[in-house]
């Protein structure tokens, strides 16, 4: 994955909170290996941690080496997101949002920016306490992305996706699938508390792969608003497949075999390995989010 060496980057969309103390106070995510199951998945279902009831007591972990706002000073150019990992985060997030209010603007919708967060260690969000433990997501309460960027390490070696910068795009893309969710009204339709390889649970999280699909699949010809150029110049065949092996890796049953040594279907949440690939490549091939309709 290529940017435009020249375009710039709009480090508005992006909270660069990295070593700054929590504001206020909260409860903290916890629950073990099962907190872990059902939340570091990343791609959590766009309900935030502390509407799951796993919270617990425990103290603030020591902040990083102080980063805050350290995106609005260093990521300034798409050379910049192809030399730094934090930068190339800051691109992606402009694409994505680029394509989704072009692509909704012309189906006579309305895209309303929601900004991503990079936190470390704890932060307080309108869903509740985030921890590092629960792996990236969107919370509708305040319609903003967060993100540890130590989730991608995580990826590699606790999930077995072979990583990748466009692995961790397909991740920033599947959240603001949610996001495309919670403005068309599918979001707050899709919580009805169940589990199961058939629930409303799953539909959302598939839906949202296949949004990803349908991003990456014009994100090389989606213009950039401050070019009118595309930020990103060339996606590869390598590039596809470690999407599709991110999505894979983040699947119910193979997280259930990797951390519980048993797979269940009724408590899954987000799908079947198998089902996240299928859903991205839907609409990576098709590049339609009409044709992303799990519910059906």
């Amino acid at each position: 994955m290529q940017f435009d060496d020249d375009a710039g980057l709009d480090t508005s969309e992006v909270q660069d909170m990295r070593g700054s103390r929590i504001p206020g106070g909260g409860a903290t995510i916890g629950g073990g290996i099962v907190g872990l199951v059902i939340l570091v998945v990343g791609l959590v279902l766009g309900i935030g941690p502390g509407q799951l009831g796993l919270s617990s007591g425990g103290e603030d972990p020591a902040p990083a080496a102080s980063s805050a706002g350290e995106v609005q000073q260093s990521c300034r150019t798409g050379r910049d997101a192809n030399t730094r990992e934090d930068c190339r985060i800051v691109a992606v997030v402009n694409s994505v949002q680029d394509y989704w209010s072009e692509e909704l603007g012309r189906r006579r919708g309305a895209y309303a920016e929601a900004p991503t967060v990079f936190f470390s260690g704890r932060w307080e969000t309108a869903c509740g306490t985030a921890t590092s433990a629960v792996g990236p997501f969107y919370c509708p309460g305040d319609r903003k992305v967060y993100l540890d960027l130590d989730f991608f390490d995580e990826l590699r070696t606790k999930f077995g996706a072979s990583g990748g910068p466009f692995a961790q795009a397909y991740v920033v893309a599947h959240e603001y699938g949610h996001h495309v969710q919670d403005l068309t009204g599918v979001l707050g339709r899709s919580q009805d508390g169940r589990t199961g390889a058939d629930s409303a649970s799953v539909r959302t999280e598939l839906q949202a792969d296949c949004y990803a699909g349908v991003w990456a699949r014009h994100a090389t010809t989606a213009p950039d608003e401050s070019t009118g150029r595309p930020l990103i110049t060339s996606l590869t065949d390598a590039d596809i497949r470690d999407g599709l092996d991110a999505a894979a890796a983040v699947g119910d049953d193979r997280i259930q075999e990797r951390f519980q040594g048993r797979v269940d279907p009724e408590t899954w949440t987000h799908g079947s390995a198998e089902q996240r690939q299928q859903w991205f490549d839907r609409g990576f091939r098709t590049g339609d989010m009409a044709q992303c309709d799990t519910f059906r």
